[in-house]
């Protein structure tokens, strides 16, 4: 039972988000209501995509709405992504690391292999802001967030913000 009236966002660096993500068992109305939740968070704060672990849940599950709209809002239930092409450095921010965008590299393009919420496996090929959106997504699901992409210097140039969410001092 998913209690999702606690879903939140959760920061950096809540230890859900730093290991890998159970796989969803089975596609039922926790997992749909979750979803609903799920989206209207990502789009209080003005997200394109949004992952279980970013709510608080290990589960291997996210959406992506690059639009922002409920009606173009996809959920990928247990995905598999195979990354091609060529590495391209974009500025990235993440809902669950505030105040910091920072260039991350990423392939250009991919192919998602997920089950939607009828429990049917699809298919996409993707380029541009969703191949980047499916990469970061799958990111959370793997235990891995922005602040571990980031190199070196850009730590340095954040190191204020990211001192500030560990709850230390400078």
């Amino acid at each position: 039972m998913i209690d999702i009236e606690k879903c939140q966002i959760t920061r950096y660096p809540a230890g859900v988000l730093g290991r890998r993500a159970e796989s969803v068992e089975e596609i039922n109305d926790d997992i749909r209501r979750l979803v609903d939740k799920m989206y209207d968070i990502m789009l209080k704060n003005k997200g394109v995509g949004l992952a279980a672990p970013q709510v608080g849940l290990s589960l291997r599950l996210f959406i992506i709405s690059l639009d922002g709209s409920r009606d173009n809002v996809k959920a990928y239930v247990n995905p598999t992504i195979n990354p091609t092409g060529e590495l391209e450095g974009i500025d990235e921010g993440c809902l669950s690391v505030p105040g910091i965008y920072t260039k991350i590299r990423r392939y250009k393009k991919c192919e998602v292999t997920a089950t939607d919420l009828d429990g049917n496996e699809f298919t996409d090929q993707a380029e541009g802001l969703y191949a980047r959106a499916l990469q970061h997504e799958y990111d959370h699901l793997e235990g891995i967030t922005v602040v571990n992409r980031m190199g070196q210097a850009a730590r340095i140039v954040h190191r204020r913000q990211l001192k500030k969410l560990e709850g230390t001092k400078k």
